[in-house]
């Protein structure tokens, strides 16, 4: 397992030793990811949320490429969807789940017909029309520390991803990082996870952790409390099946 820094995106993706976690089946170069994300028909609500949630980074990291079929869990408004869905092109396919689509997400599914809202709750988020072993990518952005206080089925939740990934498939995960010992006991509080716990309960539905990003991380972060006055202290994983 490989761990992924705010080095530049053209070493990260070159480096030696990089090769199995972030380059094996290679996203396209750097520079698309930064033509993804400065396109001019971006909203500026996207801009603003583009500085805490760095999305050339969050795309190398996913390995997503042009064509792909990609299931983004709890999509909300949509921010990560559309960028998703920017990256795999008119070829490919996002599937936005939500247990209830926003204004928001179903006018980027207007501009993007690619991208398709799905309403369904979190204990089985894949549309019934994926067959078993039919995506590529699934990503679950900031939220899975709230299935923790919903009180949603989470290995449920985690086998049915599993099931939907092709071999080699990718379950990118990111969240608030929780203080050691807290496991997701502060959902609903601080809005955080242990990351050691999270990776604990994707792993037993069969997934193997293959990277790490740091580029969301802040060490000076106490992680005692929900809204800090500097950055959170946040983590990224990336999961494959094998």
């Amino acid at each position: 397992m490989n761990t992924i820094s705010r080095r530049p995106l053209l070493a990260l993706l070159c480096a030696p030793g990089l090769l199995l976690a972030a380059c094996a089946g290679a996203p396209p170069a750097p520079m698309a990811w930064d033509s993804v994300v400065a396109a001019p028909d971006r909203s500026d609500a996207d801009r603003a949320t583009d500085a805490r949630r760095k999305p050339a980074l969050m795309l190398a990291f996913t390995g997503v490429r042009p064509g792909m079929q990609v299931l983004d869990i709890s999509a909300a408004r949509g921010y990560t969807s559309e960028l998703l869905a920017r990256a795999v092109g008119p070829g490919g396919r996002v599937y936005a789940q939500s247990p209830r689509p926003s204004p928001p997400l179903l006018e980027r599914a207007r501009l993007r017909p690619w991208i398709q809202p799905y309403q369904a709750g979190f204990d089985n988020p894949v549309p019934p029309s994926v067959a078993e072993g039919q995506l590529d990518l699934v990503t679950l952005m900031f939220n899975y520390h709230d299935l923790g206080h919903m009180g949603v089925d989470r290995a449920r939740l985690n086998q049915a991803v599993f099931r939907a990934l092709k071999p080699g498939g990718s379950f990118v995960v990111a969240d608030h990082s929780g203080r050691p010992g807290t496991g997701i006991s502060e959902a609903a509080t601080l809005h955080r996870i242990e990351e050691s716990f999270l990776r604990h309960e994707i792993e037993a539905a069969g997934f193997q952790l293959a990277a790490r990003g740091d580029f969301y991380a802040n060490p000076a972060d106490p992680r005692d409390a929900a809204e800090p006055a500097f950055p959170k202290d946040e983590f990224i994983l990336r999961f494959v099946k094998p």
